[in-house]
Formats: structure tokens, C-alpha cells, sequence
């Protein structure tokens, strides 16, 4: 199954507390934080509320 590495790369002040409590969510803790997920409904769900503030690359 495929595998993304989800990096922050903006800051979360602006970010509403729905938002960050997804970004705590899924691992994140601060700015240049990367975190290697399976991709699942729930994760893709989750990137895509966030994907302004997350840079999402795809491994192998």
C-alpha cells in the first residue's frame, strides 16, 4: 500500500483550532516536522482540511 510523507511547511497561527487538532492529529508537531502515514480515507480526509499549511510527497 502506498505511503505519503506529510511535512508543515506554514505556520499554524493562522489555522483555525479544528485545524490544529488535525495537524496534532495526524503527528505533526511544528514547522519542517515530517510524518510517514499509510494512505487511508481517514488520512486523505484529514490532508485535505489542512493541505494549505502541508507539503505531501508520495514513497515507495
Amino acid at each position: 500500500m502506498a505511503r505519503w510523507k506529510i511535512t508543515q511547511v506554514k505556520s499554524k497561527n493562522s489555522a483555525t483550532e479544528r485545524q490544529m487538532a488535525t495537524l496534532t492529529s495526524l503527528g505533526i508537531r511544528r514547522i519542517n516536522h515530517s510524518v510517514e502515514l499509510e494512505v487511508t480515507p481517514v488520512v486523505k480526509g484529514m490532508v485535505d482540511k489542512v493541505l494549505h499549511l502541508v507539503k505531501v510527497e508520495e514513497i515507495n
